[in-house]
């Protein structure tokens, strides 16, 4: 006996898929650039946080990147290969055009130790954290307790 769960997510994700083939059909591809933001990532250490976000075929010179203390920003374009002649597209599922991705941090930064690399599409940016965020140590004192007076101190007191 198979047991089948019914996962309302999975069955919308397909109807969507299949209107949008179905308006992709229709319409012809999609013409007009629209903003689309890239996937993060997001990882802390003791010493700094560590950014990765995803950016395939966009040219490093393409790239902007903005940091402050508690916000980095980066935004940029992919531009749309061009199209030889005769050739005519059928299909698009790439994201082309204006990007941006805004991405509020847990710590405070030091901006202006931030870098950058950028290698296969994957740009990772070191973010140190601010010096008043690393080894944030709060001593704590502990107050002595006050002796307890025993019942036998106040008889010996009394007599």
């Amino acid at each position: 006996m198979i047991v089948r769960y019914w996962q309302p997510f999975q069955e919308m994700n397909t109807v969507k898929r299949q209107l949008d083939q179905l308006f992709d059909d229709f319409a012809g591809v999609e013409t007009a650039k629209a903003t689309w933001t890239p996937a993060a990532t997001l990882v802390e250490s003791e010493d700094a946080l560590t950014l990765h976000v995803q950016l395939p075929g966009v040219k490093v010179d393409d790239i902007d990147i903005q940091a402050s203390r508690e916000v980095v920003a980066i935004s940029g374009d992919r531009t749309a290969p061009q199209l030889a002649e005769g050739e005519t597209l059928r299909r698009n599922e790439f994201r082309y055009g204006a990007f941006r991705r805004v991405v509020s941090l847990p710590v405070a930064i030091d901006p202006k130790q931030v870098t950058a690399d950028y290698e296969a599409g994957i740009l990772v940016l070191t973010l140190p954290k601010a010096e008043d965020e690393r080894n944030k140590v709060v001593k704590v004192s502990v107050a002595a307790a006050k002796p307890a007076i025993s019942e036998a101190t106040e008889e010996t007191a009394a007599q």
